[in-house]
């Protein structure tokens, strides 16, 4: 499974983005995306995941009503929308994907995308 994220960038306190992450290869394997992110300084985080045979979502609680997680299932595109956005949003995002792989489980990453929130 390949990940691809895009739609990071700069945006000013308030404001929305929304991410995307383009998953190839053995996608019907993915169970479980999530995205992540990781600030200069910090270790990674969990923002966000959904399970993909259920369609169920789970957050962080510092995203809880600003952050929604979705996908496109014929794209396979996973997508995090940002809203009212804050400077303690300001990271390196990334999408995660856990997948079935030879009788276990793996993990696959992205490269990230760089938000920045002004104030």
């Amino acid at each position: 499974v390949h990940l691809v994220e895009s739609g990071g960038g700069l945006v000013q306190t308030g404001g929305s983005l929304r991410l995307s992450c383009a998953a190839s290869g053995s996608t019907d394997d993915i169970y479980i995306m999530r995205w992540h992110r990781q600030a200069p300084g910090k270790q990674r985080e969990l923002v966000a995941g959904l399970a993909t045979l259920v369609g169920s979502t789970n957050y962080a609680e510092f995203v809880k009503g600003r952050f929604t997680i979705s996908r496109d299932v014929a794209k396979n595109i996973v997508y995090l929308q940002m809203n009212n956005l804050t400077p303690e949003d300001t990271a390196v995002y990334y999408c995660n994907a856990v997948f079935r792989y030879q009788s276990d489980y793996a993990d696959s990453w992205g490269q990230g995308t760089q938000v920045t929130v002004s104030s």
